[in-house]
């Protein structure tokens, strides 16, 4: 492992590496070790890299989220083994989701990471592989009487804004089962974060959520099983890395890092810690990650 990286090192420090995403200010200052207030990912005056800035959501749990004063998440920590194995420093940037955009194109953050949807954006990123397989479900609440999406009828839902189960339900991508439930709904709540979603569910201002199933297998795990998930999916998608349009070179280097870290077991290992956390709460991350298979 140590000659790989050291072999890897070297080679960057030979390459005329013309960098996108490097310059800027961060729009917020991280309080995780790790962070900072600068999202800089280049030494000024340096053609080699020496931080990675990931731009990520923190309240997407497992993917990113706050941990008391630190920032955890499976994607942080597959992103901590890709600096490892180029020496850099991985800068966690947690970001608006609604602003993602403009972080990225700014120049705050080097790439967004963080349960990243490419379907329906594969023209508006440089993508790395897909990695994980992720679906989108509504939750409600055990005695809620609701057991499938025909129940939902005339119910009111939240969704968080400018994602991909927002995505599924409405507009040029919405899928057939997503139009037929957006259809029959009473209202469809766009708002900021699943945790305000979740205070709504549970105050019975709404009677439904939808989103991504691991983020729902999180929440669910973690407020006393007085949730489920619907058997039918609203619809099914892949996660990747997403980068500036263009930006190859850092794609090119991220993904020859993640190629190396399936082939050595460091990524199962990274499954493995997840999927024994919380009692089992992300055993899916096994039977999703798709990258190697």
């Amino acid at each position: 492992m140590k000659l790989r990286r050291i072999a890897a090192m070297l080679l960057a420090g030979v390459m005329a590496v013309s960098l996108v995403g490097c310059g800027g200010s961060s729009s917020g200052k991280s309080d995780d070790n790790g962070s900072a207030a600068n999202g800089s990912a280049v030494d000024s005056g340096s053609a080699e890299r020496s931080k990675l800035t990931v731009g990520f959501d923190a309240e997407f749990p497992p993917y990113g989220f706050k941990d008391g004063d630190t920032y955890s998440g499976f994607d942080l920590d597959l992103a901590q083994a890709v600096c490892d194995y180029y020496g850099w420093e991985l800068v966690k940037q947690p970001i608006d989701w609604d602003s993602k955009d403009m972080e990225l194109s700014s120049g705050t953050i080097d790439c967004i990471w963080n349960g990243f949807t490419i379907n329906g954006r594969e023209d508006d990123y440089t993508w790395s592989e897909p990695y994980i397989d992720n679906s989108q479900v509504v939750v409600v609440k055990k005695d809620s009487g609701i057991a499938s999406m025909d129940d939902l009828s005339g119910k009111i839902m939240d969704v968080q804004a400018d994602s991909s189960a927002l995505a599924a339900l409405e507009g040029e991508d919405a899928t057939d089962v997503g139009k037929k439930v957006s259809g029959s709904l009473g209202q469809l709540i766009q708002v900021s974060n699943y945790n305000t979603a979740f205070m709504d569910l549970e105050s019975g201002a709404v009677d439904a959520i939808a989103m991504d199933v691991g983020v729902a297998n999180y929440e669910i795990a973690n407020r006393d099983d007085g949730y489920v998930i619907l058997d039918e999916e609203i619809s099914s998608e892949q996660y990747g890395i997403g980068f500036n349009k263009g930006n190859t070179e850092l794609r090119d280097q991220v993904q020859e890092a993640l190629d190396a870290l399936v082939a050595d077991g460091t990524v199962e290992e990274i499954i493995t810690k997840w999927s024994e956390m919380d009692d089992g709460a992300y055993s899916f991350l096994a039977d999703t990650w798709c990258l190697g298979k």
